[in-house]
């Protein structure tokens, strides 16, 4: 009974957040991430969907007064800010077993809102992007986890998970993020280019680690769009392209590496006994994917290919992510 109010109350708060938003120019992001997108199998990170409303904050917004307020940031410099709402669903790879699997990672789900930052510049030849975010949720019962896969499996006829009631426990969360990338710009061919080093830190009771990483993106029209999409566990990334710009594309590559100091989805609880199992420190991804837009729509795939997250684990991870882009 507890998880179904934890989850009534969390679908409450973003409703009346979402109610409280003044409708001007934006983007509206409804993105999927998943394992059957790309490996075809059912386990580990097995499902995530968010709605992202991007925007840029009018000269009165409270945004700007927020980033008035930290350090390096300023009203002045703020290019632009969005609003996240998620779900994602962890399991072990064997959704059939009903007793506790102590060698694979934890049942969870995580239910989070999120608030992004975003500073761009644009210099000779280069550009900086800079992100910062924002993000409070909860993990465990709450997150409503299990119901949304029983649910949708029962919808497709696929396998009962069974084994939800070894799931962690109520938790609540905050993190916040940092990233900041560089991308020389340049031609490759008869192609516009971009490519650079990133470098990221995520603190909080959810995740802490560093991160460095170096991304491409390789098309036409990359002055009318920004970035590379993220997956988790990065908070957000600037969901942003130039609405009735005709038709635009681009490939985009990327990897991560990441030093992880804390991660509650593979550590278990902070304050409670519960599964857990030992995660290695270093983990790394590697990111392929397509992007088009047109007018005023952008559709994005992209795969992503994981090393091992914790000791006991046998392979590397893959899933896929899909985004869909309207300005309203």
């Amino acid at each position: 009974m507890k998880g179904h109010i934890w989850l009534r109350t969390g679908l409450a708060m973003a409703l009346t957040a979402i109610s409280s938003i003044a409708w001007a120019d934006g983007i509206l992001t409804l993105k999927s991430e998943n394992d059957l997108f790309a490996s075809g199998d059912d386990g580990h990170y097995t499902n995530g969907i968010e709605a992202d409303w991007s925007f840029k904050p009018d000269q009165d917004h409270w945004t700007r007064d927020l980033a008035d307020l930290i350090p390096g940031w300023s009203a002045a410099s703020l290019d632009g800010a969005s609003y996240r709402f998620g779900q994602q669903i962890y399991t072990p790879e064997d959704i059939d077993e009903r007793r506790l699997i102590e060698d694979d990672r934890p049942y969870a789900g995580v239910l989070y809102a999120g608030l992004s930052l975003f500073d761009d510049k644009q210099l000779t030849g280069w550009r900086r992007t800079s992100g910062l975010y924002f993000d409070v949720g909860l993990v465990g019962p709450g997150a409503g986890g299990h119901t949304v896969q029983e649910n949708f499996h029962h919808l497709i006829d696929s396998d009962k998970p069974e084994g939800w009631h070894n799931q962690l426990h109520n938790e609540p969360f905050v993190n916040v993020a940092y990233q900041t990338s560089w991308w020389k710009q340049g031609r490759l061919g008869g192609l516009e280019a971009e490519y650079g080093p990133s470098v990221g830190l995520a603190v909080g009771n959810l995740y802490t680690y560093g991160a460095t990483g170096l991304g491409l993106r390789l098309g036409q029209g990359l002055d009318k769009s920004f970035g590379v999409p993220a997956v988790a566990p990065s908070q957000g990334s600037r969901i942003f392209f130039e609405k009735d710009s005709g038709f635009n594309w681009y490939v985009f590559a990327n990897v991560e590496g990441r030093l992880m100091a804390y991660n509650m989805l593979l550590d278990g609880n902070t304050f409670e006994d519960s599964h857990s199992v030992d995660r290695r420190p270093w983990v790394g991804d590697a990111q392929l994917g397509l992007a088009v837009s047109w007018d005023r729509w952008q559709l994005t795939y992209s795969s992503v290919w994981r090393t091992h997250e914790f000791e006991s684990q046998d392979n590397g991870d893959q899933f896929g992510s899909i985004t869909l882009s309207t300005w309203l």
